[in-house]
């Protein structure tokens, strides 16, 4: 990451944060109930178990992604271990329109270079030449940071 000062920063929501992970932890824990109390065969059972503990560990993705901290910088788009998820030259657009393909209360990069495949649940996802921003984040803080973001392209483009 660099030292220049954040333009724009992008962090989870807590009330969403925490429904969040209470469906998943949830959902896995009543799969996992399920395995043991009432399947009909072994089978049944195996499906059940790794069903409840793949759900379980997505909960445990979703509860360390969303500590993250996604900033919006000249240089790009990081998140708090220093990491690039895009630089601002290789942005190409920024979508938010209702029916453009994005996470709930986010936005999606359309970027110049195909990236390699990345996902912080509730955070960003990112595969080929998209970014998706966004999930269990605040709805303002989301519009900010896209707007700021489409408006340093627009500057770069001018």
């Amino acid at each position: 990451m660099t030292t220049d000062a954040p333009l724009a920063t992008l962090t989870a929501s807590a009330p969403r944060r925490i429904f969040a992970c209470a469906v998943l932890i949830s959902l896995g824990a009543m799969l996992v109930y399920l395995a043991f109390s009432t399947a009909p065969s072994f089978g049944w059972r195996i499906f059940l178990l790794a069903f409840g503990a793949g759900v379980l560990w997505i909960a445990e993705r979703l509860r360390r992604a969303t500590l993250m901290v996604i900033t919006f910088d000249e240089t790009g788009v990081w998140d708090n271990t220093g990491e690039m998820i895009a630089e601002t030259d290789d942005i190409q657009a920024v979508e938010r329109g209702v029916f453009a393909m994005k996470p709930s209360n986010g936005f999606t990069l359309v970027l110049k270079n195909r990236q390699k495949r990345r996902w912080a649940p509730g955070m960003f996802w990112q595969s080929g030449r998209r970014v998706g921003v966004g999930g269990v984040t605040a709805a303002g803080a989301a519009k900010f940071m896209a707007e700021r973001i489409a408006t340093e392209i627009a500057l770069r483009q001018s």
